[in-house]
């Protein structure tokens, strides 16, 4: 089996030539579009059979559709702060086993002590924009502003918080009725720090994300840049424009979906236009898997087990989509990739220094993209707040603790005898072991077969646990 690394230090890569004329800078540009709680069965090219996504399924045709690919963490905040600094969120004080993600009374936000991606490519030149979601700190130090992005424009947290006293999280004017209840979610809309509407008014959220960043696409076209798009939706409570309405054969939540989609579309076009495609790597991803307690409105994990919330690869692996014409070697990846590795793989491509000084938990995945090499991670690591409840090494996966996402039985629950997933977390003494290549639903435990395997696992978690440290915790404040 490959070695397991669990950081990387100091990284000097190779900087990229100009490839065409219209070309208006050497280095390249990055955008990641991150959808809210989009599950890996989504998406028509990962097999939804009725929701359109023609754009998506396009850029995974002529780019690289990635079918083992992790999140940080299976809930918002800790996701987040582990894709824009590439280190594991425990390290940075950004998970929490008591408040699972930020919220509008929270105090803490993301460490300035951490430096995430915009911050390092800002210091080699590029200009940077952060539009959409943040949840990684509402207050004025914790903003996309003071975290290296020279713009941003969005809301700070997720689209059901400030919900107005009175309604009840789970009527079904909390999933149906966007167009009467919108106004009972408070959340600002803020460009830079400052609050521009309130309550945003969310059924037309999308299309002004895809606005700004067309606008910033045609604004900073002449520089290195960098854009960080990362969606409110399909996160409840769902909300579509006008044009979208009905439009999918997947009733509200396809709408949605479909209206992503359409906004990848009119990022593309203006790359295009811009002449700047065949120089900008476009990476489309989600935070963590889809909310199964809200049904039909909360998506679907295709034939993965689990959902939002949990450990099981449901809550984690995404459909996740590289895109960059004439660059990458279109196929489909089936090596295993997380959002750890993005921090490191721009910054080869860019020749940024990658700040020293920290542990990185993310690897530089460009001699895949490049079709030069295999992956280099042969390990992910499943955290649920501050614990490691399961460990991938390889083909193999091993389940130390087991729990319900947020007190709901999973899609597919555990049939084995004596084991039952509660509220609580369960500690199993016997851990569960699956070939996640071959049994992906996580339907068939095998630890019986490989006591060896999970020897192994279990010195990967022990040697990974010597490298953690205890940092103040930001969701606790």
């Amino acid at each position: 089996m490959k070695k397991t690394v669990l950081f990387i230090s100091m990284s000097f890569c190779f900087l990229l030539g100009r490839t065409e004329q219209k070309v208006k800078s050497d280095k390249p540009n990055f955008i990641i579009i991150f959808a809210d709680d989009l599950g890996y069965g989504d998406l028509g090219i990962f097999g939804h059979p009725t929701i359109k996504t023609p754009t998506l399924d396009r850029l995974a045709a002529e780019g690289q559709k990635w079918t083992n690919f992790y999140a940080a963490a299976s809930v918002c905040t800790p996701s987040r702060a582990g894709l824009l600094t590439g280190r594991l969120p425990i390290r940075s004080g950004m998970c929490s086993n008591k408040r699972r993600v930020l919220f509008p009374d929270s105090n803490g936000g993301l460490p300035q002590s951490e430096i995430t991606i915009a911050r390092a490519l800002k210091e080699n030149g590029y200009k940077t924009a952060a539009i959409g979601k943040w949840h990684l700190g509402h207050k004025q130090p914790f903003l996309p502003t003071n975290h290296g992005f020279d713009s941003y424009f969005g809301i700070p947290y997720s689209n059901d918080m400030d919900k107005i006293e009175g309604d009840n999280y789970f009527q079904d004017n909390f999933i149906f009725a966007e167009d009467e209840y919108f106004h009972a979610y408070n959340v600002p809309l803020m460009r830079n720090e400052e609050i521009v509407e309130r309550p945003a008014d969310q059924r037309t959220i999308t299309k002004r994300y895809t606005e700004e960043t067309v606008n910033k696409i045609k604004e900073m076209s002449g520089k290195p840049f960098f854009i960080y798009l990362a969606h409110s939706l399909p996160h409840i409570p769902l909300f579509r424009s006008a044009n979208f309405k009905g439009r999918s054969l997947a009733g509200i939540y396809g709408d949605v979906v479909e209206e992503i989609d359409w906004s990848v579309e009119q990022i593309v076009n203006a790359l295009e236009e811009e002449g700047v495609a065949e120089n900008t790597l476009v990476v489309f991803t989600s935070d963590n898997g889809p909310w199964h307690i809200f049904k039909t409105h909360g998506g679907s994990s295709g034939l993965l087990r689990g959902a939002k919330g949990g450990t099981f690869e449901g809550g984690m692996r995404e459909p996740t989509i590289f895109w960059w014409p004439g660059k990458l070697k279109p196929g489909v990846v089936m090596d295993m990739g997380t959002t750890l590795d993005i921090f490191p793989t721009f910054c080869a491509l860019s020749n940024t220094i990658m700040p020293g000084g920290r542990i990185y938990d993310g690897y530089n995945i460009t001699t895949i993209l490049m079709g030069n090499a295999a992956a280099e991670r042969d390990v992910v690591l499943y955290y649920r707040g501050e614990r490691v409840y399961a460990i991938r090494k390889g083909d193999f996966k091993a389940h130390f603790i087991i729990q319900n996402e947020y007190g709901t039985q999973t899609a597919h629950p555990i049939t084995m005898p004596n084991i039952e997933l509660k509220r609580d977390p369960v500690v199993l003494e016997k851990p569960l072991l699956y070939n996640v290549n071959v049994d992906p639903g996580e339907k068939y435990n095998i630890a019986g077969q490989y006591p060896e395997v999970l020897k192994e696992i279990k010195q990967v978690l022990e040697a990974h646990l010597k490298t953690v440290r205890v940092v103040e915790n930001q969701l606790e404040k």
